[in-house]
């Protein structure tokens, strides 16, 4: 194997799979990038089992092959480099010779036979997709995904394809975020699929708003697929808890809030709450909502919001945490909460937002300490 390429582009491409490969493996080969030439140039990818990226790259080939490098030492020599052609060669299949300008170096690689093979899926009968859709769905809704290992259904993502829209939903069982586009393919087939949303941000991450994706199922893996770059994931087995059961459908309380104004009071009395429960207490009446917090070993705090206001007086507890995260996504600068009592799921959505998408995240309260 034998192929010059700029630096700029082995640089872009390592990038854009190095964080498929794992930084702790007991499978030596998985620490390596397989590098394989194509028509085109060469073709990089990485794996950690789980999931799989590969990305091909401009390159001028002068003899095919493939090897694996180590991917730590290839990155950290290309981003070293002077800005110059690099030369690749291998002899046999575990030799490398990198050159570069005046500078030479040589690495030691595995056989292509040792890396693993990418999952079985077929793209005849892929779904296309906007990457902009998926993109919208994922950056509003991953972030609610669970990180505790003790209900491992909840450290996915679901995401519903049905044929007039595609749905995205994540829970961690005391937040949820759920968003809906409307799509124009009328021929997307009914599926519901749980993603690990460290794949969802690899296709966040190597996928350009602009791009048309290519989505197909294999037996547990799903794949995304652009002209150039690959994405590939195992997919989470089992049944997603039935998430519309805890959406409330009738809170009769509802406040409306300038989202800046409400961060900066959160963030400022999240400095006094528990670093446990980070627990706050709002109380909304007619035209103000009133913060407290009170910690038996830190101090207490007061703060105060005018807000547009519907319905009874409410004192209800939230952990900050969770609810600034939730702002933090929110695309408008009015939020609206809805309530129906102090132990009641809250609904947090867009307030005057003007997209066609649907966005509506919710609240568990945490109960208050008197």
């Amino acid at each position: 194997m034998r192929f010059t390429i700029s630096r700029e582009k082995l640089q872009e491409g390592l990038a854009a799979v190095a964080s498929a490969v794992p930084s702790k493996t007991t499978l030596p080969v998985l620490a390596n990038l397989l590098v394989q030439t194509t028509e085109k140039g060469i073709r990089i990818s990485g794996t950690d089992l789980d999931i799989a990226v590969s990305t091909e790259v401009i390159a001028d080939v002068e003899a095919a092959g493939a090897i694996t490098i180590p991917a730590r030492k290839l990155s950290e020599i290309a981003r070293e480099l002077p800005p110059a052609p690099v030369k690749i060669s291998a002899a046999g299949d575990q030799r490398i010779t990198l050159e570069c300008g005046r500078s030479k170096f040589k690495l030691l690689g595995l056989p292509k036979s040792e890396f693993p093979s990418f999952p079985a899926v077929k793209f005849e009968k892929a779904l296309r997709i906007p990457s902009g859709d998926l993109q919208k769905l994922i950056s509003h809704t991953a972030f609610a995904a669970s990180t505790e290992e003790s209900r491992p259904i909840l450290n996915g993502v679901l995401w519903e394809v049905r044929p007039e829209h595609m749905r995205m939903v994540a829970t961690n069982g005391h937040r949820l975020a759920k968003m809906e586009i409307p799509v124009k393919t009328a021929t997307a087939p009914t599926s519901d699929l749980i993603i690990p949303p460290k794949a969802l941000e690899q296709i966040r991450r190597l996928f350009s708003a602009e791009e048309e994706l290519e989505v197909a199922q294999g037996e547990n893996h799903l794949g995304f697929r652009s002209p150039f770059t690959a994405v590939y994931t195992r997919l989470i087995e089992g049944p997603y808890p039935p998430y519309d059961q805890v959406i409330p459908r009738d809170n009769d309380k509802y406040a409306i809030i300038d989202k800046v104004a409400l961060t900066g009071a959160l963030k400022r009395m999240s400095v006094v709450a528990s670093d446990q429960t980070h627990r706050i207490r709002l109380s909304f009446n007619s035209g103000m909502l009133k913060f407290s917090v009170s910690t038996p070993d830190l101090g207490e705090a007061q703060d105060e919001l005018p807000v547009r206001y519907q319905g009874d007086p409410l004192d209800i507890g939230f952990n900050a945490a969770y609810l600034l995260e939730i702002l933090r996504y929110l695309p408008t600068e009015e939020v609206r909460l809805t309530f129906r009592a102090p132990e009641r799921a809250a609904t947090i959505e867009p307030e005057g937002w003007s997209d066609p998408a649907k966005y509506l995240c919710l609240l568990m309260p945490l109960r208050l300490v008197d």
